[in-house]
């Protein structure tokens, strides 16, 4: 009897607990899903002695350090006006960081000393923007970086001494290079370039004190992309989708300019890269993206030892951001839909883990949303993938929705924690992305089918997914708005021109207005791809009737949903022109438009107020515009 009343308690928490489970999670404050994280960008220096990360200094991310195993941490940065874009180790004692300026794009190259000292802006230069190229981890003071200081449209390589900033140029671009690329020991080996304006050429030399040489040139409708240089630095390790529809891992032969192996293929996705060992001189492994990253391992070690990482942390994606030169260790890094993770510390040779920090440790993933994979058929066949996200605790019928298209638009949506879908789910909405055709990562074919169709064929792939969530009862059909960033932008604008009575509302953020303005208003260093862009989005001379069809500033007067515009005043990409269009004409016409500038901002809010600012106000017109119906 005992045994029969203990059993039913079981099930009666089991019952309970899967009741609490769905239901709805209370509002959550809007700041805990934009705000700066706690720490983050975990590194580790190369004798493996310090641990280095990002966290917040007067609301700016900036860089501290602290000693392995210890919980004390120095701040070696002050930055206030802008937050740290990325850094790393260049030695056991400097640190390199990128930072631009109000959003311009324009990144400088600073260096700093592990204690803070000998600050210096390296490539300080008036609208000079900075590549890396090598970051020559064997030359400990020195790096390879790619400056358009001589020539606003290309990037000429120069080696650049850390500590000085004495810049040495190591060749003159021409003005078709496109891209730099340097062997195992460091030698500028590889440049690629862009000929005839719409082919791409590999360019080689067997060493520093030859010229260049043509050795493959392609339509730059397919490619073969170095990824590195095999470990006797004679052939290279590529991705290639040369005579075929995807991506593979191939080895490449300069000499004969063929492909003399291929490695790895898939036959639904592209390859995305490939990894090595630095230390052990051996190919690790190969990733895709189908609706997760996916590995192929090439290497035991590498694949034991993320074996044991997923033994250890079942029911997260797990990634290496950093090693110490010796290999031994690690920081690792663990996400998924409903968690920004955590960075851990591993040792491979004892196997042992230790918990660093979590990323947000106010989110709380069991009120999260879970986001779910999906497909659906476009109206010409065409199968699109993408996500939904359903709000928790809430029967998925009649829901209102924020359609999201990604920006690129030749990039993709992945599966992972993103903080604004969540916040939608949090307050209400179903959350619909899609891949649409010319999204990256499903083959040759699938991203040329884009060419243009920027407002087409692109935007009935979004439109038929609305189509379709409808169809499933998931959508309520009168409360659905579109809300998208850059190329997402622009198809917010394009739905409410083309379907105007298919969205409640429309939020514009960054995104493109005008295609003839914004082919006019492209950043310098974009100009040697125009004749590529010609093909991929059209001319604005031969395809002018069409431009004018598909330029939503130019067709405002078919928009009758409110809309929200927001746009940065140093946006480098989609000038603030293009949002200045769109705003003008709606109010020429009386139809309801809220414009958020930011003077300080480019291509995206990046400062954690404004963040707060602009979803704020975006929360607020959704609800009153879809909620509040």
């Amino acid at each position: 009897m005992t045994g029969v009343k203990h059993l039913h308690l079981i099930l009666l928490g089991i019952m309970m607990t899967a009741t609490l489970m769905a239901q709805k999670p209370p509002t959550i404050p809007m700041e805990d899903f934009f705000k700066n994280p706690e720490k983050s960008s975990f590194n580790i220096s190369p004798d493996g002695k310090y641990i280095s990360y990002m966290a917040p200094y007067e609301s700016r991310m900036n860089i501290f350090v602290q000693k392995a195993g210890s919980d004390k941490a120095t701040r070696i940065t002050s930055e206030t006006d802008r937050d740290i874009a990325g850094y790393y180790w260049a030695n056991n004692s400097r640190i390199l960081f990128l930072k631009d300026s109000g959003g311009d794009e324009n990144f400088a190259l600073y260096g700093v000393d592990m204690n803070g000292k000998n600050a210096k802006c390296l490539t300080c230069f008036e609208g000079v923007r900075t590549q890396i190229i090598d970051d020559l981890e064997d030359q400990p003071d020195f790096v390879i970086v790619g400056l358009n200081k001589r020539n606003a449209m290309v990037f000429d390589p120069y080696r650049l001494n850390i500590n000085t900033g004495e810049l040495v140029m190591l060749a003159e671009n021409p003005g078709n290079i496109q891209g730099w690329m340097t062997d195992h020991e460091g030698k500028l080996r590889v440049a690629i370039a862009i000929v005839d304006g719409v082919n791409t050429q590999i360019q080689y030399r067997d060493s520093e004190e030859e010229e260049f040489r043509p050795i493959l040139t392609t339509s730059f409708k397919e490619s073969l992309s170095p990824e590195f240089f095999t470990f006797d630095n004679k052939k290279l390790y590529a991705t290639s989708n040369l005579g075929r529809d995807k991506s593979v891992a191939v080895i490449f032969d300069p000499a004969t300019a063929t492909e003399t192996e291929v490695l790895f293929a898939n036959d639904e996705y592209d390859l995305s890269g490939m990894s090595y060992s630095r230390k052990r001189k051996v190919l690790t492994a190969a990733s895709y993206v189908s609706w997760k990253r996916e590995r192929h391992f090439f290497d035991d070690q590498t694949k034991n030892m993320f074996s044991q990482l997923e033994q250890k942390l079942p029911g997260y994606e797990i990634s290496v951001s950093s090693s110490d030169k010796a290999e031994e260790n690690f920081i690792v890094r663990t996400y998924s839909d409903k968690s920004l993770g955590a960075y851990y510390f591993y040792n491979l040779g004892k196997n042992s883990l230790t918990k660093i920090q979590e990323v947000s440790p106010w989110i709380d993933e069991t009120q999260m949303a879970d986001i779910k994979p999906i497909s659906y058929r476009a109206r010409d066949g065409k199968i699109i993938h993408g996500y939904l996200t359903l709000p928790k605790g809430v029967e998925a019928k009649n829901l209102p929705v924020v359609v999201n298209p990604h920006g690129g638009p030749w990039a993709r949506d992945n599966w992972g924690f993103n903080p604004e879908v969540q916040f939608l789910a949090n307050r209400g909405y179903a959350v619909l992305q899609m891949n649409f055709r010319g999204s990256t990562g499903y083959g040759k074919d699938f991203w040329q089918s884009s060419f243009k169709q920027w407002g087409l064929n692109m935007q009935n792939d979004i439109t038929d997914g609305v189509y379709w969530l409808i169809q499933e009862g998931i959508a309520d059909k009168d409360n659905i708005a579109i809300y998208g960033a850059s190329y997402g932008g622009y198809a917010t604008l394009q739905g409410l021109v083309v379907t105007p009575t298919l969205y409640a509302a429309g939020v514009d953020y960054v995104g493109v207005s005008n295609l003839f303005t914004f082919m006019q208003t492209i950043p310098p260093y974009w100009k040697p791809l125009l004749d590529m862009m010609y093909e991929m989005v059209g001319n604005p001379e031969t395809d002018k009737v069409q431009f004018e069809a598909t330029s939503p500033a130019l067709n405002a007067d078919r928009i009758m949903a409110p809309l929200f515009v927001a746009q940065g005043a140093k946006d480098p990409r989609v000038n603030i022109a293009e949002s200045d269009q769109v705003v003008a004409a709606m109010k020429k016409r009386g139809i309801e438009v809220e414009y958020m500038v930011k003077d300080n901002e480019g291509h995206g809010f990046y400062n954690e107020e404004n963040r707060f600012d602009f979803y704020r106000a975006m929360e607020k017109f959704l609800a009153k515009h879809l909620l509040t119906k």
